[in-house]
């Protein structure tokens, strides 16, 4: 490229005739370079003849004023005339007329005016930092009716959100060519980024976070966010979201208000559960059936078959105590998160139709904001073809087979990947049976007697699936955008879409495949003693079973590893990984004065926030959601974990935001997206799994059968229920291949005496008629699982869309308000006109 770099306005652009620096701190856009150390030190912008501007505006840019002295920074201001162009064509709402609605109604309207208020007066913040602007009726803008809107001040009246996207829509546009090149149709700034002409494009922090501007006239809003809002210890305080969106735009806006609404939420559901996990807890020793398996007389007396061929001895059913605790209110917990779910969207539906009209979104388009194609569809495109009925641009059948293969390969690489584990607990639980089988860890101290062989696989299991997990993310997601690339989509809403079906596709499969089989399949396809099931039908490892007591526990170990690591590990990485960039790349200029390391080289240090960015913050909370919805009701302290993660998510995201991120592009987003219709799908599947978990995982159905059909006496009693729930084998029937080898059984164990073992099902003993085969209670139990399915679900889903019913997507009072503004709208537009009409009738015969 040539030393000057030529950037063609539009045509239709009109732009006062002198650009003058220095400029306001909140009104410029910066984009530097380091690609062309031979680049003259003045940049030439050639304005088409049409445009009443200097035939070239030279910025003066200095590299010996940059930290390396070869990064050179080009300083771009917009003038009013810019931005009234471009308010125009973008369709961007201003202020027309003061609210006319009384206050108290207006207060009451937007959750201030509530009982007892002065009770949240330590969570408020101060007004100014709530409503950083007065409340006003707005109607999109038009250059040629300025009378009509409320401007008082022209350099103040666009938001620097709004001016930051103005700017950037235009230089998405811009032209640029060589001299002497014939192609005039090169254009857009993040094509020159992207072939590396200039390193950054970015709209500049209004001061510094740790304190004001120097400057009277910028208000310093940065600062502001970092002192109220991003600093840990105002966890407890409610969020700037009026401040937020107006500093950063409606599209960060919008996802920090779902992330804290989201967060307000989780605190009633994480109180339910914690209640029920205390009061399980507290009541553990009146749990009968736990008393029987803990008990020396009855647990100590039942001697149960080995869990795995060959390695694994006999064992005594008091073993697994510990693992027989079941929390108490499985199915309150279980039938109320659908309910509570469908709250918290309809619910969230509401908030987002009051920010909606409060940010002016009524009636916003996307397509609005997606008038300009992606450049690498621009560049692409013409691999696609013209479909002759609807007249629009399709993939090749190439690339549609070649997406579609690689997701399933992917999520095939996933299942290999879930099986490789399931193997390995296979392996390992005979290793850690044979090790333990005197129980050698009860010489530890505190934790020794609740070490088990089932407890040892499945902790280490846990730990390599996490490890998986993390490694497989990191491969997909470029696999991901690789193939989104490949699809060529057309704007960048389409494009998110896209990645966002199949990274949740991905991250859904990779996270929740281990737990899925340890709820569903885990002790499902064992066989019996005698005639086992083994994995793939030909190997010798064993299928797993599980303890008497249920896979509940397990479920609960393999969700508190995989969600409690992902936290962790997510919030290390978001709030360390910048950390550590931003030090290491501002290490020599930070050795300079103050006044010499200029704003824009500070911002250029920060990490650049990708157009991506909150797809990954979306992305993590989602997956978050499917936890604490999908398998509630094995571990009801999931939403309790998520509140205290998501109180320092807000934190660590508004902290990165404010001080390791450069600022981002403003940009308009009416709602969440797709994530919305995503998590409507998360809460309908949740009511499917949780069903099953009580029914098929936890040990519920078959304790109700027994207390209100086979428990002796007349009382409604479970006593007996361990003894009659466990079915009883001959020893002598074990084949070689599945005998305990010699020594490995334990120094109590006499099989001249012991000729038995019982296991855990529903099976006719030795010597009847129909031995070995399920008795009836097994069928009973199966049909009262089977009902208890079908009735919960029906009667949660009918609940569930009767709630959605009952309550409107949008407040009635929103309703109004839109219907006022629509009417002022159209009533001010007609008395404007009139006007005008009237004030040229007048003025023609004094011309005359």
């Amino acid at each position: 490229m040539s030393p000057s770099l030529h950037l063609s306005i539009l045509p239709s652009l009109q732009i006062s005739p002198s650009l003058h620096l220095p400029i306001s701190p909140s009104v410029h856009f910066t984009i530097s370079t380091s690609r062309h150390p031979t680049m003259s030190p003045s940049l030439h912008l050639s304005i088409l003849p049409s445009l009443q501007i200097s035939p070239s505006l030279h910025l003066p840019i200095s590299p010996s004023e940059s930290d390396d002295g070869k990064t050179y920074y080009v300083k771009i201001h917009t003038p009013w005339d810019v931005l009234a162009t471009y308010a125009d064509v973008l369709k961007i709402k201003v202020p027309f007329k003061a609210n006319d609605i009384p206050a108290h109604k207006v207060h009451l309207l937007f959750h201030q005016d509530i009982p007892m208020n002065w009770l949240f007066t330590p969570f408020r913040l101060p007004n100014h930092i709530m409503n950083p602007e007065p409340d006003y009726f707005t109607s999109p803008f038009n250059k040629e009716k300025i009378d009509f809107f409320l401007i008082d001040d022209k350099e103040t009246f666009f938001p620097p959100s709004v001016r930051n996207r103005i700017v950037y829509y235009i230089l998405a546009r811009c032209a640029y060519h060589k001299e002497d090149s014939d192609d005039k149709n090169k254009k857009g700034i993040k094509r020159l980024l992207n072939n590396g002409t200039y390193g950054a494009a970015f709209p500049l922090h209004d001061s510094r976070y740790w304190k004001a501007s120097r400057d009277p006239n910028s208000e310093s809003e940065r600062f502001s966010l970092y002192k109220h809002w991003a600093r840990f210890f105002s966890f407890f305080k409610e969020q700037p979201l009026n401040l937020i969106r107006k500093y950063y735009g409606e599209k960060i806006g919008i996802y920090f208000a779902w992330l804290g609404f989201y967060t307000e939420m989780l605190f009633f559901a994480a109180v339910v559960g914690l209640i029920c996990f205390l009061y399980g807890l507290f009541t553990f020793d009146d749990n009968i059936w736990s008393k029987e398996i803990c008990s020396e007389e009855i647990g100590g007396n039942i001697i149960m078959c080995p869990l795995c061929d060959k390695t694994c001895g006999y064992w005594k059913l008091n073993s697994t105590c510990n693992s027989s605790w079941c929390p108490f209110g499985l199915t309150l917990v279980s039938s109320s998160c659908p309910f509570a779910v469908t709250l918290f969207l309809e619910f969230w539906k509401r908030r987002q139709a009051r920010l909606e009209y409060e940010w002016d979104l009524v009636d916003f388009e996307e397509e609005q904001q997606q008038l300009q194609l992606r450049p690498e569809y621009e560049i692409k495109c013409t691999s696609r073809r013209l479909n002759p009925v609807t007249q629009v641009l399709v993939l090749p059948s190439l690339t549609c087979i070649i997406t579609l293969a690689t997701v399933i390969f992917w999520i095939s690489l996933i299942i290999a990947c879930i099986i490789g584990v399931i193997a390995y607990r296979l392996a390992v639980y005979a290793a850690f049976a044979s090790i333990m089988k005197d129980s050698p860890t009860n010489n530890i101290q505190m934790v020794g007697s609740l070490i088990t062989p089932q407890l040892a696989t499945s902790v280490t299991a846990s730990c390599i699936n996490f490890v998986i997990i993390m490694i497989l993310n990191v491969m997909y997601e470029r696999v991901a955008i690789w193939i989104t690339d490949m699809e060529i989509p057309k704007t960048h809403l389409e494009y998110e879409n896209k990645l966002t079906v199949k990274m949740f596709l991905f991250q859904f499969v990779n996270y929740y495949s281990s737990c899925f089989y340890v709820a569903f399949f885990k002790g499902k396809f064992v066989g019996r003693p005698g005639d086992y099931i083994y994995m793939f039908g030909w190997s010798k490892l064993r299928n797993e079973e599980c303890d008497p007591g249920g896979c509940l526990i397990e479920l609960t170990t393999q969700l508190v590893i995989v969600m409690a690591g992902k936290q962790v590990w997510g919030n290390i990485q978001e709030a360390l990984v910048p950390w550590l960039l931003n030090w290491w790349g501002s290490r020599k200029a930070r050795s300079h004065p103050e006044s010499l390391y200029s704003r824009w080289e500070q911002d250029h240090d920060l990490q650049n926030f990708s157009h991506l960015g909150l797809f990954y913050e979306y992305l993590e909370m989602v997956i978050q959601f499917g936890f604490i919805t999908l398998f509630v009701a094995s571990f009801p302290l999931a939403p309790l974990l998520a509140l205290l993660n998501n109180i320092i998510e807000v934190r660590v995201d508004a902290w990165k935001f404010t001080t390791q991120f450069r600022r981002p592009v403003a940009a308009k987003a009416h709602s969440i997206g797709a994530w919305q219709e995503i998590l409507n799908g998360v809460a309908v599947f949740s009511v499917v799994t949780n069903a099953f978990i009580v029914a098929f995982t936890s040990d519920m159905i078959p304790r109700l059968v027994y207390m209100y059909a086979y428990s002796p006496g007349n009382d409604l009693s479970m006593k007996g229920y361990i003894n009659n729930s466990l079915s009883v084998f001959n020893i002598s029937g074990f084949s070689d291949d599945n005998r305990p080898d010699d020594g490995e059984s334990p120094e109590w164990f006499n099989s001249s005496v012991i000729t038995t073992c019982r296991y855990r099902d529903y099976r006719y003993p030795p010597g009847h008629e129909k031995q070995y085969t399920h008795t009836m209670q097994f069928w009973h139990i199966l049909a009262a699982k089977l009902a208890f399915i079908i009735i919960m679900e029906h009667v949660v889903f009918m609940v569930k869309f009767f709630v959605a019913w009952m309550i409107p997507d949008v407040p009635a009072e929103v309703k109004a308000r839109v219907k006022r503004e629509r009417y002022l709208i159209q009533e001010y537009l007609h008395n404007y006109e009139v006007f005008i009409l009237m004030k040229h009738s007048t003025s023609k015969p004094q011309e005359r």
